[in-house]
């Protein structure tokens, strides 16, 4: 037989082939992954210094900053950790990507739906204290 016929390199099969499917993707340089490290720090410090310090007065307006640095500090950690875009695996990365949003969204809009209503239908309120001391009177 000819070495045309069975050889590896004719048919695509060289030693180099199995790195091929890394091109597309990018793995992080140290430069990349010191940016990402710099804005989850940043990401997590200021919601602490506002919930700390007490610097917004509103504990919900606190809570909905809070939930926006939460959600970006996700995105931050899918691009610069995951490197996660549109050039990878032919954009199938990116398409989880946004499913891993719409998740997010409806998970933390759910939760706070979910607070919201049992401190509203839960706690005890004034007037019910109220009722309470005039049932206690003769």
């Amino acid at each position: 037989m000819s070495d045309a016929v069975h050889s590896h390199n004719a048919h695509g099969h060289g030693h180099d082939h199995h790195d091929d499917h890394h091109e597309e993707g990018s793995h992080g340089s140290f430069g990349s992954y010191m940016i990402g490290f710099g804005l989850s720090v940043i990401l997590t410090a200021i919601p602490f210094w506002l919930v700390m310090s007490g610097v917004l007065g509103n504990p919900q307006l606190t809570g909905i900053v809070i939930m926006a640095f939460a959600a970006v500090q996700v995105i931050v950690h899918m691009i610069y950790f995951l490197h996660m875009n549109t050039r990878v695996e032919g954009g199938w990365s990116f398409m989880a990507m946004m499913l891993t949003i719409v998740l997010v969204v409806i998970v933390l809009s759910g939760s706070m739906w979910v607070m919201f209503h049992l401190n509203a239908n839960m706690m005890p309120h004034a007037d019910m204290s109220a009722m309470h001391n005039m049932s206690e009177m003769p």
